[in-house]
């Protein structure tokens, strides 16, 4: 049965098919309970025609977030978020089935196209993208390995974002942050999030992202700057074509028409020159701001935009389904992200860190 199953996967492999991208076509993994253990080890998720995933419920916090210490802070809360993660792999645009017989999931597989077509709909698996749905954890400085491999044993976190560059990026030394680290965290089981913190909106409200301002003269240009060093960063990591990077962008004013021009034209040559490089583009910002913005030109016409959003909202039930500005259309299905509670300290395994809480549905890094 394991042979047959090897032979269609290479079979099919072979064969190149252009898929549409229309959301009513789309395929969803199906919700699970939340009921996994501290040792579940993350399993291989099949396509499927079930609906969107369950939520779970959590006490409600929202303190400062470890993208940027300096944010102000909310309530917080010291209860524990058991996840039931799924990682999907990457598929070939042929069929899911193809992924049956390959280690990479298609994702550098012989006559690839560079460029990620650009979508805001459609399941990104079919674009070559790995799709994880769990719990995940930010924190400012990349954790040591091993309490990636105690928290790995204990907690219920199955992915983690790790802030790899940019000029905004709160902390800037990263000293565990190697391709070592990054091929060693993926064998536990691992699943990364890449976040590049670049350059912020004029009107950013943190006044300490202010001195790294995207400025108004050629924004555009600036953000494909940006978006090809954030490429250059993830290759030196290890990190394959058809992996997500996510620009981080803080909270700011998107009601004032030119700082929301300016922030919009170097979204879009970041995003531009991600997807052009073969990677897929990801936004995270405020659900109220950024989040809201990308909606709103969207829906005005705009190009180039981010492939996946990621979005905070703090003292909610954790739900990529929880941002009101976003409807169900685009940027659907296995394109979310939430971010609903920050700076919570959390020990497993005896080792302890500040992070920032995640509900994720969404593509992550493919590790070569």
């Amino acid at each position: 049965m394991h042979q047959k199953r090897r032979i269609i996967g290479c079979v099919l492999a072979t064969v190149t098919v252009l898929l549409p991208m229309d959301p009513s076509g789309a395929t969803t993994i199906p919700g699970g309970d939340g009921s996994a253990s501290p040792e579940h080890r993350s399993g291989e998720a099949p396509l499927s025609t079930a609906g969107a995933p369950r939520e779970r419920p959590v006490d409600p916090a929202a303190p400062v977030s470890l993208a940027d210490p300096a944010r102000p802070a909310a309530a917080r809360s010291s209860a524990g978020h058991a996840a039931g993660p799924a990682v999907t792999p990457a598929v070939s645009a042929s069929s899911a089935a193809s992924v049956a017989g390959r280690s990479d999931g298609g994702a550098g597989r012989a006559g690839a196209p560079r460029a990620l077509p650009y979508s805001l709909t459609g399941d990104p698996r079919a674009l070559g993208a790995r799709v994880f749905r769990g719990a995940a954890f930010d924190t400012c400085h990349t954790p040591p390995y091993d309490t990636m491999r105690a928290w790995r044993r204990a907690s219920p976190f199955r992915a983690v974002g790790v802030y790899i560059g940019g000029r905004g990026r709160a902390c800037p030394r990263q000293p565990n942050l190697t391709p070592d680290w990054v091929r060693g965290v993926d064998r536990m089981g691992w699943r990364l999030l890449p976040l590049y913190v670049g350059s912020q909106a004029p009107c950013v409200t943190e006044q300490s992202k202010r001195r790294v301002a995207i400025g108004r003269r050629a924004p555009r240009t600036r953000g494909v700057r940006e978006g090809r060093d954030a490429v250059r960063r993830v290759k030196a990591l290890g990190m394959a074509p058809r992996s997500a990077i996510y620009l981080d962008m803080e909270a700011y004013d998107s009601r004032r028409t030119r700082c929301a021009k300016t922030t919009l034209r170097f979204v879009r040559g970041w995003s531009a020159a991600v997807r052009r490089a073969g990677y897929l583009p990801g936004f995270y910002s405020s659900s109220e701001s950024g989040i809201a913005h990308m909606e709103r030109v969207r829906r005005e016409g705009s190009r180039d935009l981010p492939m996946a959003l990621w979005f905070a909202r703090w003292g909610v039930r954790p739900s990529v389904e929880a941002a009101p500005a976003l409807r169900r259309t685009h940027w659907w299905p296995h394109r979310r992200a939430h971010q609903f509670q920050g700076n919570v300290k959390r020990t497993y395994g005896g080792r302890t860190l500040h992070i920032d809480r995640n509900e994720v549905d969404a593509p992550v890094a493919i590790i070569r």
